[in-house]
């Protein structure tokens, strides 16, 4: 049994301290990733502490026949997802370059990074998979797990995603914007 499974099984016994561990492992990530889906880095750090306090709750119900990493972005996506109600702003309508020290360092220091460029061209879904598939280095199963889709739906979508980015990166900006 692996240390992960071992630390899952106390803590579904009740053990807070092996709780925490798995937290300790999984909270940079889990925030690093809801960052790129919140319009601040508040309500990134509310979905995590939503998210985490959610995995405590229902830890009975985790399947070990999945990765725990699934299992908390699965929970994370939908706690973001609640966030951006249909009347919501959008992120670049949040955005006060003065006022925002995340967006002005991600403006400062990444304006050519790919997870930027992604972000601005691939709507939520897509984006989300890309993102596990290449910043958490999640399978395409656990990826469809955690995203509540087929395996199909992920491999079509990652590869459209890919092509977008292409396209994006190489200056056709009119048909990368097709996809967003």
């Amino acid at each position: 049994m692996s240390d992960e499974l071992k630390l899952i099984a106390a803590a579904k016994a009740g053990s807070v301290d092996a709780f925490t561990d798995l937290v300790r492992a999984y909270r940079p990530r889990l925030l690093r990733f809801l960052l790129t889906r919140s319009p601040s880095h508040a309500d990134a750090e509310d979905v995590l502490q939503d998210t985490l306090i959610a995995a405590f709750r229902y830890l009975h119900s985790y399947d070990p026949r999945w990765r725990f990493s699934t299992w908390l972005y699965r929970i994370a996506i939908r706690n973001a997802a609640r966030l951006r109600s249909p009347g919501m702003l959008e992120i670049g309508d949040l955005r006060d370059e003065e006022n925002d020290p995340l967006q002005q360092c991600i403006a400062d220091s990444e304006t050519d990074n790919l997870w930027v460029s992604a972000r601005e061209v691939l709507n939520d879904e897509v984006y989300a998979a890309m993102w596990l598939r290449y910043a958490e280095d999640m399978s395409v199963n656990d990826i469809s797990q955690a995203l509540d889709r087929s395996a199909s739906w992920t491999k079509v979508n990652l590869m459209r995603g890919r092509r977008v980015l292409e396209t994006h990166m190489n200056g056709d900006a009119g048909q990368s914007e097709a996809y967003g």
